[in-house]
């Protein structure tokens, strides 16, 4: 029987070895960012690389949650590994998709990749034999909250539930199996070195906020209309004089952005 280092040693080998390709699969997902619940090329890359690796997977999972499942020498706990698939959306940065915005700029490219890693490395000839348990392998969807009002609609219509991959996950029993979960996030902080133990995060609630007034030319008769852009920056202007009290202990974090202001400016905005 191979001692622990011998098994770790094997494994870091393994992923070494493959080093090239890893790297080329974080640069694949890299130029090809998908906002959450959109990942579709992104999750069948995930889904072709199980493929390639002989892991059995289940996808589809809220919409475009993959998982692969390794089941090792004995019974033991299910400890999983997980990526996220989703990007953000950010205007201008360096490898945003020029038409939707969409762009990794969180990392969620590397962790997928690092995912993969683990998986290349427990496929070792000897490692999962000499382990006990099981070992999913889990891309899941939607880490970012972002485009909630797309979201509200996969809501509506039954797609999803929460707005969020995992929570979306746990709502199905997707993880239901699972002992302990952990991932591996990048780090913005160079003097993080190459690893480091993260804390902890907030919780998120999305409020959607409609002012209804009424249009009006704003040319000729602007004073017949009732200006719901106005209301809503004055609305924005009072939450933003509340942010100052609040201490940075309590980790409350406030982001508005509006969404829509008016059709042109000939018209008082009435939504």
């Amino acid at each position: 029987m191979p001692t622990t280092h011998e098994l770790k040693a094997a494994a870091k080998a393994e992923i070494d070895r493959h080093a090239d390709d890893l790297v080329g699969f974080a640069k694949t997902i890299l130029d090809a960012p998908e906002p959450g619940f959109r990942e579709v090329k992104t999750s069948r890359f995930v889904a072709e690389q199980f493929r390639r690796l002989d892991v059995p997977y289940e996808d589809g999972i809220a919409l475009t949650g993959v998982k692969g499942m390794l089941k090792v020498g004995s019974s033991g706990p299910t400890v999983a590994v997980i990526g996220e698939l989703d990007s953000l959306k950010l205007l201008g940065h360096a490898h945003a998709d020029l038409e939707t915005d969409a762009a990794h700029a969180c990392g969620h490219h590397a962790q997928i990749a690092m995912m993969l890693g683990v998986a290349m490395g427990l496929k070792t000839a000897g490692v999962l034999d000499a382990l006990t348990g099981k070992v999913a392998l889990i891309a899941v969807p939607a880490e970012e909250y972002i485009e909630i009002e797309y979201r509200d609609d996969l809501r509506r219509e039954g797609k999803i539930e929460f707005l969020g991959g995992k929570p979306e996950f746990i709502r199905l029993g997707a993880l239901d199996d699972v002992d302990l979960a952990m991932m591996t996030h990048t780090t913005s902080n160079p003097r993080e070195s190459k690893i480091a133990m993260g804390g902890t995060n907030n919780g998120l609630v999305a409020k959607k906020i409609r002012f209804t007034g009424r249009a009006s030319h704003a040319g000729g008769s602007p004073h017949a209309g009732i200006n719901a852009l106005n209301a809503a920056m004055i609305a924005m202007s009072a939450i933003h004089a509340q942010r100052e009290t609040y201490r940075d202990e309590d980790t409350v974090r406030i982001h508005p952005i509006i969404t829509r202001g008016g059709v042109a400016v000939s018209s008082v905005p009435a939504d």
